[in-house]
């Protein structure tokens, strides 16, 4: 079997189709809120709506998400031993797992909608329109986990293009029907506002799934036939997910209180809020690119047992993704003013938008850190140590500045250095683990 190829060149490979298939869901999201924010009748309103909802989904697509993570790190291991014909049954149990936990969380959520946005500062037209939005959007929910899984298999098959191809036709689909559906076509398709939205966003997931199935039926060995007896990797699976679920409530708690912190600040300030954050988002996912090429090939040097390799694959992804992450830092302050007016057009929300902004840029190089290392992390295995970090960061970390910020008054800007101090502190954490556990490794 050939040795991995760590190269410059197979990083970019990996890397390249990885950050488009990445920004698919921060794309649903992201153009959901521009379009519905520049409705002429009621923008800033439905831009909130979409904001909190945006907040809430988004918390429990990641949590359940992850799984996809796990995946990837099983199948990868395996492959990077020799033993992926071993797997033949695991792929289809793995992603029935998946689906079958979203439907339980979209049961369990459903029917007590309203009372979840009332808690979330959700109030008049702005609770109206996020129940209206979520009721459609959420039945997405279970489409995007199946695809996520079956991303989490081409992941571990080291292969990041045609989770790419799905995410791009996605996205490309759900741009059309939003501009289609939000603001209607003249004589054929009346204007659905945020509803429409909600339903460009639920065909696009429909679509991403099929594809999804379609290659991975086509384009690899994988069987989706489920077999009762369950793999031997389905306990290592559940383990792996269990702690990057509750990783996963960590990280969620950080934004879903964000998000309802700015909500308690005035419609204005959770609308300004929101667009700072979908750009955020935009950048995370973008910059997971190189996350997920060293999460990729990480996970097979392991499974190899080269930790030299593994070394300078975790030193070059982090360049690359400083890199990566300065560049965003100086297109966003070049252009940070015409971003925020593609969202809304209101003069008060580009105005308290513009005055948080400088902190999405100062997070960029802790985020590109950050990231990169807890996708590394993911393909070896440490779930558990992601899952502390995340917790430490957040209630350590982020929750006691916010609530200073609260006592102080500091506002929308408050609310963001809580958020740079909750990423600053895993970019540490992360660095501090992988030095004392790996660098022994490499010269041992």
């Amino acid at each position: 079997m050939a040795l991995t190829d760590i190269s410059f060149k197979r990083i970019q490979q990996l890397a390249i189709p990885a950050i488009i298939a990445g920004i698919a869901e921060p794309v649903l999201s992201s153009t959901d809120a521009a379009i519905v924010g520049n409705i002429p009748e009621f923008g800033t309103e439905s831009l909130a709506a979409v904001g909190i909802v945006g907040a809430f989904l988004s918390a429990l697509i990641w949590i359940l998400g992850q799984t996809r993570s796990a995946i990837s790190a099983i199948i990868s291991q395996n492959l990077g031993a020799g033993k992926i014909g071993d797997l033949k049954s695991f792929p289809a149990q793995a992603v029935y797992f998946n689906v079958g936990l979203s439907i339980i969380v979209l049961a369990s959520t459903y029917f007590s909608v309203t009372e979840i946005f009332t808690l979330l500062n959700a109030k008049g037209m702005i609770l109206d329109l996020s129940v209206a939005y979520y009721d459609i959007r959420v039945w997405g929910f279970p489409l995007t986990l199946f695809t996520f899984a079956v991303f989490g298999i081409f992941r571990g098959l080291q292969n990041t293009f045609w989770p790419m191809i799905i995410a791009a036709i996605g996205a490309g689909v759900n741009i059309g029907l939003d501009f289609l559906f939000v603001y209607g076509l003249d004589g054929y398709i009346e204007a659905m506002g945020v509803v429409g939205a909600a339903w460009a966003s639920l065909i696009a997931q429909a679509i991403m799934a099929l594809l999804a199935l379609i290659l991975v039926l086509k384009k690899t060995d994988v069987s989706l036939r489920l077999k009762l007896k369950l793999h031997p990797e389905i306990k290592r699976l559940v383990s792996m997910s269990s702690n990057l679920f509750l990783r996963s409530v960590a990280l969620n708690v950080a934004l879903i209180l964000s998000t309802r912190e700015a909500a308690g600040l005035g419609t204005a300030v959770v609308a300004a809020h929101t667009i700072a954050l979908n750009i955020w988002l935009f950048t995370a996912f973008f910059l997971d690119g190189y996350g997920a090429a060293g999460n990729i090939l990480g996970g097979k040097l392991l499974g190899e047992g080269d930790f030299k390799k593994l070394w300078h694959l975790t030193k070059r992804v982090i360049s690359y993704n400083v890199i990566v992450a300065l560049g965003l830092v100086a297109l966003g302050a070049i252009f940070y003013e015409p971003l925020g007016w593609v969202y809304n057009k209101n003069p008060e929300v580009i105005s308290i938008y513009s005055s948080v902004f400088f902190m999405v840029l100062v997070m960029l190089p802790f985020s590109a850190i950050a990231f990169t290392l807890d996708a590394i992390f993911k393909g070896l295995g440490e779930m558990g140590y992601l899952r502390n970090v995340l917790l430490a960061s957040t209630f350590l970390g982020f929750v006691p500045v916010l609530f200073l910020s609260k006592q102080t008054g500091w506002g929308l800007w408050g609310i963001w250095l809580a958020l740079t101090v909750w990423v600053a502190w895993r970019g540490v954490a992360l660095v501090v683990k992988f030095y004392r556990k790996y660098l022994p490794l490499v010269k041992g």
